[in-house]
């Protein structure tokens, strides 16, 4: 007779889901209330998902449980921890930006707020565990949500936008199962803590087969990040998306995204192979140099953009192939910092959003809408030339604390090329974000008409824009706290 099997409540560990549960009872609960009621208004919906996204912040800062629950899919260390924190804070900030002038279809429906919590908590799951099916499940969950609210935007550039993502996501999923099913084959594990030690152990291994695996998960992840050659998606989906989302994806999608790879490549790379180390070298530079060097011939700001945050995606994956638990902490540092910024550049695109492109038959943010822009919208031009300056790594705002503690990183690990690859592309990217400023401060107003670059804004919008541009001048005061939070976690998770 068969006995029983008996499971421990305590080491199921349910707490360790408590967070993702949170998000997903909201999602489902304003699914239900707009099937009831019917008059939910936009107010309410983006008040009410804000609310559970901060239930879950409090449930995420607050735990202090074991690191693993649920059959050992779960794995809450500080890692997991850290790019939870930035997932949430960030999308906290970015679910505001429903709050605009005009009126867009997309945020007078339930289901876009449902969505994006169920794209939240898809984001978590990718964080939360060194499992490959609890990843895997993470990330087809956030990505199925985010095809959906970009093609919400109900216009002909974000349908084929999303049907662009789409494509280039089953892509993706096929290489990340295939790269999966290879590592699985070659060390009997789905776990990535173990396919490292299972790697080692065995001197039968198939080097072929583990190329191949390696570079199945290098095509899914880079995708998810935007690196080299996986990033020409990017410039289209960004630019046939509304600009708050676009920046959302600048930023939410590549931390889950960073963390995964920290979590699988770092175990690769300290197997001392040195095609792999090979590989992530030219991955690095190509990324930041291509993004950098294609951002200069941009027309359109918000594809400028797009470009440039593939080049900032290769900058932050030199500190996967760094290592070090120096470069480990200049990873979140620098994307705490460039996530301020580039909310802040991205709001003042969405403040200035027309339904109809007044300046150009295809682009809606081209730079010749910025012209004089200092002259007809002081303020607004202040603001935005901070933002490219930050972004540009002029000290001492933000975005330059942040580059130089990952170059630090990489001359203290014996790096000195990568350092100067790194310095370079910084170089190169003061060209195109200096260009912006130039069309606002030193050229004559394209309209003098004040009200077109204010057409979108609403107070909460202009109350993000202050907090994103106080954060990006005065970082500085408080950096060393910020660091010392990120050092202790990501200590304490062992990298």
């Amino acid at each position: 007779m068969l006995e029983p099997i008996s499971i421990s409540l305590q080491a199921l560990n349910l707490p360790s889901l408590l967070p993702v549960g949170i998000l997903i009872v909201g999602a489902i609960f304003i699914i239900v209330l707009d099937l009831v009621t019917k008059s939910g208004s936009k107010s309410f919906y983006t008040m009410l998902s804000i609310l559970f996204i901060l239930l879950d912040l409090g449930v995420v800062i607050g735990y202090y449980g074991e690191a693993r629950g649920m059959f050992d899919l779960v794995l809450v260390d500080g890692i997991a921890k850290i790019s939870q924190i930035i997932v949430l804070v960030t999308s906290a900030f970015f679910l505001l930006l429903a709050m605009s002038q005009r009126r867009f279809q997309e945020f007078s429906m339930a289901e876009f707020y449902a969505l994006f919590l169920f794209m939240i908590a898809g984001f978590q799951f990718m964080t939360i565990s060194d499992n490959l099916i609890l990843i895997f499940v993470g990330l087809e969950t956030a990505s199925l949500s985010l095809y959906t609210m970009i093609a919400m935007h109900n216009r002909k550039k974000a349908f084929e936008a999303a049907i662009k993502y789409f494509t280039m996501g089953a892509l993706a999923a096929g290489f990340y199962t295939m790269g999966s099913l290879l590592f699985y084959a070659l060390t009997g594990s789905i776990e990535i803590h173990e396919i490292a030690n299972r790697v080692i152990l065995n001197d039968n291994l198939s080097v072929v087969a583990l190329i191949a695996a390696t570079i199945f998960m290098i095509g899914a992840l880079g995708f998810k990040i935007s690196i080299v050659p996986f990033h020409t998606w990017t410039p289209d989906i960004y630019e046939g998306s509304s600009a708050a989302l676009a920046g959302y994806m600048s930023i939410v999608p590549k931390i889950a995204g960073f963390v995964v790879a920290m979590r699988l490549f770092e175990a690769l790379l300290n197997l001392n192979v040195l095609w792999i180390e090979n590989m992530f070298y030219i991955l690095v530079i190509a990324t930041m140099t291509v993004g950098n060097i294609t951002a200069l011939v941009q027309e359109d700001v918000k594809r400028m953009l797009a470009y440039s945050s593939i080049a900032h995606a290769g900058f932050v994956l030199s500190a996967i192939l760094i290592g070090t638990s120096e470069a480990n902490s200049g990873l979140f540092l620098y994307w705490i910092l460039f996530m301020f910024t580039n909310l802040g550049a991205f709001t003042v695109l969405w403040m200035t959003r027309h339904k109809k492109n007044l300046w150009d038959e295809r682009y809606q943010h081209p730079f010749v809408k910025f012209k004089g822009l200092a002259k007809i919208n002081p303020f607004m031009a202040t603001m935005m030339a901070f933002f490219m300056f930050s972004l540009a790594g002029v000290p001492p705002l933000s975005v330059f604390w942040g580059k130089l503690y990952l170059i630090s990183a990489a001359v203290n690990a014996g790096f000195i090329y990568l350092a100067i690859f790194m310095a370079l592309n910084s170089a190169i990217a003061v060209y195109y974000y200096m260009k912006l400023v130039i069309f606002m401060f030193l050229m004559e107003p394209a309209s003098e008409e004040k009200a077109i670059f204010t057409t979108n804004a609403t107070p909460v919008l202009k109350v993000v824009l202050a907090v994103a541009v106080a954060f990006t001048i005065f970082a500085s005061l408080f950096i060393d706290k910020i660091l010392a939070f990120i050092i202790y976690h990501v200590t304490m998770s062992g990298f």
